[in-house]
């Protein structure tokens, strides 16, 4: 499996290239920040239209990573859709698709800003959630502990050949872990923000995603 491993609050997790979470103890796949339906809601706002394939592309590598893993369980960590307007407006083959990847298996939607009231699609659909050491949520809270939170889209800067760039990463310390967008279209914050410079331990470390997971002192 591409993923980098690490113990988080006495589990083993591992950081999955794609920006997944996976518990292996648990059969228990994690996601982040879909945000399904961002071109529609562009489009509909009168913004910049963009390509409309990100509700594909999105579902096309969440399928892969289900196949991959072959979870028991699924959260998806709020911000799911794009607002609760594009979720209704999603096209009938992609609320077929997800039917299909949900088949079998327990999915959660955890609310997030974007979405905060339940929409009609299969699943249960809870504020947060507790699974034995770690809580699920989809904004980081002070002083929590054990906590896997998005919301925020973390990327980490980073120095190759001279060049400056920036990948989206998981940021994780003792207390928690944030992770990257999943999503297409969904762009992120660079680890040095003030927000996130703020949140994270002076230990962070930044599990960058790509063909090759690896950890690296939280850019600051």
């Amino acid at each position: 499996m591409n993923g980098y491993d690490f113990t988080f609050a006495g589990e083993r997790l591992t950081a999955l290239g794609t920006g997944a979470l996976w518990w292996g103890a648990r059969r228990l796949l994690c996601v982040s920040d879909l945000h399904l339906g961002k071109s529609e809601r562009i489009a509909r706002r009168g913004g910049t239209p963009l390509p409309p394939y990100e509700v594909a592309d999105t579902l096309d590598r969440f399928a892969a990573d289900l196949e991959r893993t072959a979870p028991e369980t699924v959260i998806c960590l709020g911000d799911s859709f794009d607002d609760t307007e594009a979720a209704r407006a999603l096209p009938e083959p992609a609320r077929l698709r997800i039917a299909t990847l949900q088949a079998g298996l327990r999915w959660i939607w955890i609310e997030g800003n974007h979405d905060p009231s339940p929409v009609a699609m299969g699943g249960s659909h809870l504020a947060e959630l507790t699974l034995g050491p770690l809580l699920f949520r989809h904004i980081a809270q002070p002083g929590a502990q054990g906590e896997i939170s998005g919301h925020y889209h973390p990327k980490a800067a980073l120095r190759l050949r001279g060049r400056s760039l920036s990948r989206p990463a998981f940021l994780v310390d003792t207390a928690r872990i944030v992770l990257p967008a999943y999503g297409t279209y969904t762009g992120g914050l660079r680890s040095d923000a003030p927000v996130l410079a703020q949140l994270m331990r002076p230990e962070a470390l930044a599990i960058v995603t790509g063909a090759t997971p690896h950890a690296v002192p939280m850019p600051r």
